[in-house]
């Protein structure tokens, strides 16, 4: 229920600044994402994932600026030899590798510290909206359908082209199997993003 009204809220804070906007530019990212997920059933090592979506810029001064995103995230991981013996009815042996796909929502505040140099940070909401593993038996998801996390990093401007990096840190707790180990997912996400109008 938290989840849902921080989504609606973020909503209705994209309608009024987009209402209120000096300028709007529409644009579209790709990039790759190192993530990991940390819990004692994941090994501790980094992996490659990308994302790819499309963006928007809202204006709200000279120095401030409002950017709502909507991503398709792939995260990618590792199971580490702990899982077997946390879950004894999970064979931690056939599952190496894990992908899940999310539908993630950030919505960034940049501050403009140049013309061409921005700061950003802000809340993203992520949606899994797919995963090619089942770690429990009898078909139970072992991954909660909603991840929230924050963001922080920066973006430089070059004309209409965007190149930017930024670290996402999970706050919510997506294991749904039990409360025995927690898992959050942690990312470091770079990539170039390109404007229309």
């Amino acid at each position: 229920m938290k989840i849902k009204l921080l989504f609606l809220a973020m909503a209705a804070l994209i309608f009024t600044a987009a209402a209120n906007a000096q300028s709007v530019h529409l644009g579209v990212k790709v990039g790759t994402n190192i993530n990991k997920i940390s819990g004692k059933s994941f090994s501790e090592q980094f992996n490659y994932g990308y994302h790819v979506g499309g963006f928007a810029e809202i204006g709200l001064g000279k120095k401030f600026s409002l950017q709502p995103e909507v991503l398709f995230n792939q995260i990618n991981t590792d199971t580490s030899s702990q899982l077997s013996k946390i879950y004894s009815n999970i064979n931690s042996s056939k599952i190496s590798n894990i992908k899940l796909s999310y539908l993630s929502i950030p919505v960034l505040l940049d501050y403009k510290l140049s013309k061409f140099f921005a700061i950003q940070a802000g809340p993203q909401f992520g949606v899994l909206i797919n995963q090619n593993e089942k770690l429990v038996q009898n078909g139970k998801d072992a991954f909660k359908k909603g991840d929230l996390s924050m963001l922080a990093g920066v973006q430089l401007h070059f004309g209409n082209f965007r190149v930017y990096g930024r670290y996402a840190v999970g706050l919510s707790n997506i294991n749904d199997i039990d409360n025995k180990d927690k898992w959050r997912s942690q990312s470091i996400q770079a990539g170039i993003g390109l404007t229309f109008f």
